[in-house]
This record gives structure tokens, C-alpha cells and sequence, in this order.
């Protein structure tokens, strides 16, 4: 997630330099034949152009509001599962009693794994809803040391982490695991009824945070879209340097560069924003959510060594 109040211009540059190459060749073109060569019916009515452009910013403003309610329901979704981590941290050392001196021991261990477990089903879910794509090349090993699976082998036994492994939706499997230790502690007398049901609610809430988080990946927003806007961006891109070369000669150049990037910028913010799972700058920090809810449940634990959070790099978090 950009984190920085300025954006930067290399980011910037790099996802917009082949097209304003083009409008910038186009522009030149366009002067070069109509005030050299004299080719007067180059030119076009301008209130023509005003109406198109009128239509394209409606059309990109209901593209990207459409691709923010993605995002934020994304940032929501882990906002929520954040919450429930740390109730789940909670009711499980609170709600869960020894019955008799004797298995105080067994179940501070029973304890630490469920916690534990918990803390790797929330990387796993990390790792599986994010492609294994890199922002940027230059952080191709940033980005592949904060999405592996390998960051969960630290919180599971060593037969759950292969059985973990062999799974086609391993945070699920991981889920599956926990709901097998509420039911340990139900029959070893450390869980009630009423409190190995709260157990179970909190544990269905994150198969609901991990289904709905799926739904926003495996749904994209609608195909065509994307697909016209970019047709229509390029399209008025393209008749912009005839409406103005009439009346303003060389300075149309200019201008419509910077018509054409406003309308290029928009599209591409969409463009970059409507999937929040697929490990771009524009993402939701799923990273940083991650270590968060480590940082919390070990706290509980009361353990003194805690992760690290990822360092902002060019005003960027994962």
C-alpha cells in the first residue's frame, strides 16, 4: 500500500511512458502536417471532443469508485480479522480451565498451539491469496521473503507443515486443525458447552473473513471495464491534438500531453486498485496485517520477542 503523501514520479513514469510517447509523437505529427504542409481538414470541432471527454471522465469515475469499494472492503475484511485474532487470543486463554492442577501444564500447551496455529493460518492466507508476482523487479526479493509458506513452518509441527503443504487450501486445512483442538479440549473437560460454542463462532468468523476475502479475488471486476476504458482513454487520446491545433499551433503539443495523462492517470488508478490481492504497490498491506496480529497474539503469550514490521520502501508497505 502507498503510504506516501507524494507519489513517485519513477512509479508514475513507469506504467504511463509507452502511451505518452505515443500521444507525444502524435501531437508532433498532427503540428508538423497542418502548419508545415498546410493539411487544414486535419482539425475537428472542438465542442466534439468536450463531449467525449465529458462521457470519459463519467465513465472512469464510476470505474474507479467501483474499484475502491474493492479495496476497502479488502482493508475491512482484514481490519475485522485483526479483531477476531485478538479475541480468539483472548477467549482461548480466558475460556479454556484446567480441571484439576495436573493438566495445568497440558493445556498452557494446548494453549500456545492453538495461538500459534492461528498465527500461521493468517500468513498462510496471506501467501494464498497473493500471487507470486513482484511489484516492482527491483524487490523481487523483498516480495518473495514476504510471500512464501514457508513463514507458516515456524508456527506448526513439523507433520502439520507436510500435511499443510500437500493441501489444496492449506489456510483451511489449518482451520480444519483448530476446530479438531476445540473439540480435544470440549472432551477433556477444559472447554463447557457455552464456551466451546464461542470457540466455534470465533473460529467461523475466520472461515468468513478467508471466503470473503476469496470472493474479491477469484471475482474480478467486470472484464469489460477495463477493456473499454482502456479503448475509450486511447481513443479520445488519439482526437485530442485535433481539436486544438487550429487556434493554438505548438502549444497544442503540450496541452494535449497533459489532457492526455489526467485521462491516462485516472484509468490507470482503477486499473491498479480494483484487485487488492495480487501483491502490487496499490495493495492492501496484507503483509503488515500480518505481523501485526503475530505481534499481538505472542504479547498475549507474554513473550518477549516480537516480529519486525517491513520497512517502507519509496513511500511503499506490503
Amino acid at each position: 500500500m502507498i503510504v506516501s503523501r507524494n507519489l513517485n514520479w519513477k512509479h508514475i513514469v513507469y506504467y504511463t511512458w509507452k502511451s505518452m510517447i505515443y500521444f507525444f509523437i502524435l501531437s508532433l505529427l498532427v503540428y508538423v502536417l497542418h502548419i508545415q504542409f498546410n493539411f487544414e481538414r486535419l482539425s475537428i470541432p472542438f465542442n466534439a471532443i468536450a463531449t467525449l471527454s465529458t462521457a470519459l471522465a463519467i465513465y472512469l469515475g464510476f470505474k474507479n469508485n467501483s474499484a475502491y469499494d474493492r479495496w476497502w472492503e479488502a482493508r475491512k475484511i482484514w481490519g475485522l480479522l485483526v479483531n477476531y485474532s485478538r479475541a480468539w487470543g483472548r477467549e482461548i486463554l480466558n475460556l479454556a480451565l484446567p480441571t484439576e492442577n495436573a493438566y495445568a501444564d497440558e493445556l498452557e500447551q494446548w494453549q500456545k498451539r492453538v495461538i500459534y496455529r492461528h498465527i500461521g493460518f493468517v500468513h498462510a492466507l496471506r501467501v494464498f491469496l497473493r500471487i507470486r508476482k513482484p511489484y516492482n523487479k527491483n524487490r523481487n526479493e523483498l516480495v518473495e521473503d514476504h510471500n512464501r509458506y514457508a513463514d507458516v513452518k515456524a508456527f506448526l509441527s513439523s507433520e502439520e507443515f507436510r500435511l499443510f503443504r500437500e493441501k489444496n487450501n492449506p489456510p483451511n486445512y489449518l482451520l480444519q486443525l483448530q476446530g479438531e483442538d476445540l473439540r480435544t479440549a470440549f472432551e477433556k473437560g477444559w472447554l463447557s458447552d457455552y464456551r466451546f460454542v464461542k470457540l466455534n463462532e470465533t473460529l467461523t468468523e475466520f472461515n468468513n473473513h478467508q471466503g470473503m476475502s476469496e470472493r474479491i479475488k477469484n471475482t474480478p471486476l467486470p472484464r469489460p471495464y477495463s477493456f473499454s476504458s482502456r479503448i475509450f482513454v486511447f481513443m479520445h487520446g488519439t482526437l485530442v491534438p485535433f481539436a486544438f491545433i487550429e487556434e493554438l499551433g505548438w502549444i497544442n503539443i503540450p496541452l494535449s500531453l497533459t489532457i492526455n495523462f489526467i485521462f491516462l492517470a485516472l484509468d490507470q488508478i482503477g486499473e491498479r486498485t480494483e484487485d487488492p490481492f495480487e501483491n502490487k504497490m496499490e495493495d492492501t498491506p496484507l503483509t503488515q496485517i500480518s505481523i501485526t496480529i503475530e505481534t499481538n497474539l505472542k504479547e498475549m503469550l507474554g513473550e518477549g520477542e516480537l516480529p519486525k514490521y517491513t520497512e517502507k520502501f519509496e513511500g511503499v508497505i506490503l
